[in-house]
C-alpha cells in the first residue's frame, strides 16, 4: 500500500474487538517502526510500556485510565503507554559521537575536534532546558506516528488517548521520576468499518498554512486535491449515511453503557 493511501485511510478506531488478542509480533513491528524514526541528536527519548490486558497484573491494568472515552481503555486488548525518558538527554554526547562515526554529522577535516570543542560544550550548557517539554515531544510524536501507520498496515486499529492520572500510571508501571507519560494508544482488531464514519472534519487548508509570511495563505491547487482524492488520501466526509446505525450496533454488541464519551 502506498504511503498516501495508508495515511488517508488511517482513522482513529475507537471500537475494537475485546475478545481477539493481538499477536506480539505485530506490536513489535510497531515498536521497530518507532525506534527508527528521526530524533534530534539521536538521543531517542521515546520509550514505551506495552500492556497486554490478558497477561498484565490487575493493578497495572487498573492504573491505565483516561478521563474521556474510558470504554476504549477497558476494551482494548493492548494499550501502549508511550513515555519520554528525559534521562536520555544525559547521554547526548555519546549519541552525537555515534552520528559522527556513522557519517551523519559534519564533514571534512577537523570535524572531530569541532564536535568536542564546540558542539558538545554548547549542548552541555543547555542540558536542563533540553529536558523540558518541547522538541523532544515533537520527535516522539514522529515515532508514535510511524507506529500508528505500521499498525494500520497490519490490519489493526488504534486510537490515541490522553491519560488521566499519569503520575499513578508512571508509579504503577515502575517508571523512574525522569519519565513523562506522553499518551496512551489502544491497539486491537477493529470492530467498526474501515471508514470509521468517514473523513473527520478539518479546518480550511488556507487557515492552517501560510507562504512567505503570516498574512499569506498557502495557495491550494485543486489539481493536487483531485490527485490525492484519486489516491484515496481523502475519503468521503463524515458522517457517512449509516454511521449512527453502526454506532448503535457497536454499543449493543460490545455492551457499552451510556453515551460513550466517558
Amino acid at each position: 500500500m502506498e504511503l498516501r493511501e495508508a495515511i488517508g485511510n488511517r482513522r482513529s478506531m475507537r471500537f475494537l474487538l475485546p475478545y481477539k488478542p493481538v499477536e506480539p509480533e505485530k506490536i513489535q513491528r510497531m515498536l521497530e517502526a518507532a525506534r527508527i524514526a528521526s530524533h534530534w541528536g539521536n538521543v531517542q527519548t521515546l520509550r514505551a510500556v506495552v500492556v497486554f490486558r490478558d497477561t498484565a497484573p490487575k493493578e497495572v491494568v487498573d492504573a491505565i485510565v483516561a478521563p474521556v472515552a474510558g470504554f476504549q481503555i477497558r476494551q482494548a486488548p493492548v494499550v501502549i503507554v508511550w513515555y519520554l525518558e528525559t534521562a536520555a538527554v544525559d547521554e547526548q554526547s555519546d549519541r552525537l559521537r555515534e552520528l559522527l562515526r556513522a557519517g551523519a554529522l559534519g564533514f571534512g577535516e577537523g570535524k572531530e575536534e569541532a564536535l568536542e570543542r564546540q558542539l558538545l560544550p554548547f549542548f552541555a550548557g543547555i542540558l536542563d532546558r533540553l529536558k523540558l517539554p518541547g522538541i523532544s515531544e515533537v520527535d516522539c510524536g514522529q515515532g508514535i506516528a510511524h507506529a500508528t501507520l505500521m499498525a494500520f498496515e497490519q490490519g489493526l486499529g488504534t486510537c490515541l488517548l490522553g491519560g488521566g492520572n499519569t503520575e499513578k500510571i508512571r508509579q504503577n508501571l515502575g517508571l523512574p521520576e525522569s519519565c513523562r507519560i506522553l499518551i496512551l494508544q489502544t491497539v486491537g482488531y477493529p470492530a467498526e468499518s474501515p471508514e470509521a464514519g468517514g473523513q473527520r472534519p478539518r479546518l480550511p487548508f488556507e487557515k492552517l498554512f501560510q507562504m512567505n509570511g503570516y498574512q499569506n495563505p498557502f495557495p491550494r491547487d485543486p489539481a493536487v486535491v483531485d490527485e490525492l482524492r484519486r489516491d484515496k488520501m481523502f475519503q468521503a466526509p463524515a458522517p457517512l449515511p449509516y454511521r449512527e446505525d453502526e454506532l448503535n450496533y457497536l454499543k449493543n454488541a460490545l455492551g457499552i453503557k451510556g453515551h460513550g464519551l466517558i
